[in-house]
């Protein structure tokens, strides 16, 4: 557990922003207090004015385009991996189980729940269907897996499940229903991408399964926060300098 913090450390990289609220505007900031234009929480989804949020953000290109789409976020559980320890994939005593070595891509896969998370002939493929597969739990916990370019693969499956605990609970937010007394996720999540003259320029201009960029909107703190990661690095581009 402690490794994979460590690890955290250098490869996946978060800031936060927050923004004020007046009237049908929110005006943005990042935490180091710097002013940016008012925009509305629809930014992401509006091609004109998502493009003006990310010049603010990515003053150093000038971004053509922005590609957002919008990521399921509905899990209030981590027993949505419990299905893992059904299938053979984990033991009883959370070790995860080893196969024998094959590459996909740049990725070495040495067990059977990499095997799960990248390979689509897999006999356990369908364990996650593709709805599971868009939840930002999963996401986050898949990208954890994967690791960077010289991570160290863990043995037990405890470690990726308590990190993207700890992940998901620090950027998520969640509100009791009053009537039902339910925990629903109140935050709006976001995979964004944007583009110069050249073409991809955010969060690189490679595309790599982990390079990614993610905007977790969270309107009761009145914060926004990019968890962002780009392979094979030591040191990333930030979104705002």
């Amino acid at each position: 557990m402690l490794n994979l913090h460590e690890n955290l450390q250098h490869k996946i990289n978060i800031k936060m922003f927050y923004f004020f609220h007046f009237t049908h505007t929110y005006a943005w900031k990042n935490q180091e207090k710097i002013p940016a234009n008012s925009f509305s929480l629809q930014v992401l989804l509006d091609p004109f004015k998502s493009i003006l949020f990310f010049q603010l953000a990515l003053y150093y290109v000038k971004v053509k385009k922005v590609d957002a789409k919008n990521i399921l976020c509905t899990q209030v559980s981590m027993s949505f991996f419990d299905r893992l320890y059904c299938e053979g994939l984990v033991r009883e005593n959370g070790t995860i189980v080893k196969c024998f070595d094959e590459y996909h891509d740049e990725f070495l896969i040495a067990d059977e729940l990499r095997k799960v998370l990248l390979l689509d002939d897999s006999d356990h493929y369908d364990l996650f269907s593709h709805l599971d597969r868009e939840e930002f739990l999963f996401c986050i916990f898949k990208h954890l897996c994967l690791g960077g370019a010289f991570c160290q693969y863990e043995d037990e499956l405890s470690p990726y499940l308590e990190t993207t605990k700890f992940l998901y609970k620090d950027l998520v937010s969640v509100q009791k229903d009053p009537e039902t007394k339910n925990i629903n996720i109140v935050s709006t999540v976001f995979k964004v991408c944007a583009y110069d003259a050249d073409g991809l320029c955010y969060p690189t201009s490679n595309s790599h399964e982990q390079n990614f960029a993610y905007l977790i909107v969270n309107p009761l703190n009145r914060h926004i926060y990019v968890l962002y990661h780009v392979f094979g690095v030591s040191s990333f581009c930030e979104m705002a300098r």
